[in-house]
């Protein structure tokens, strides 16, 4: 932690600059190069969306099964055992 730390202030003091008597931090933006050149559009990901559905899909469907078989393991096991109270009363 402390030597994140160190390296960060490092980074930011070699991002410091005088300008008119006031130290300011130097900005630069990531769409540039250091030429000043723009850089061109970043790839996008194909089948975003659908990885992200396939990954809750998955997800959720581990899920269920690892509860379902670890309520029968319990029930099995007589740890747990729904009550099957009647409320005719």
């Amino acid at each position: 932690m402390g030597l994140l730390r160190s390296l960060v202030s490092c980074q930011m003091t070699d991002n410091l600059k005088k300008i008119n008597g006031d130290i300011k931090m130097q900005h630069r933006s990531r769409t540039t190069t250091r030429s000043g050149a723009i850089l061109p559009e970043p790839k996008g990901t194909r089948f975003g969306y659908l990885g992200v559905i396939c990954s809750v899909t998955a997800g959720l469907v581990i899920g269920t099964t690892l509860s379902q078989m670890m309520a029968n393991f319990l029930e099995e096991k007589e740890l747990f055992i729904p009550s099957d109270d009647d409320d005719d009363d």
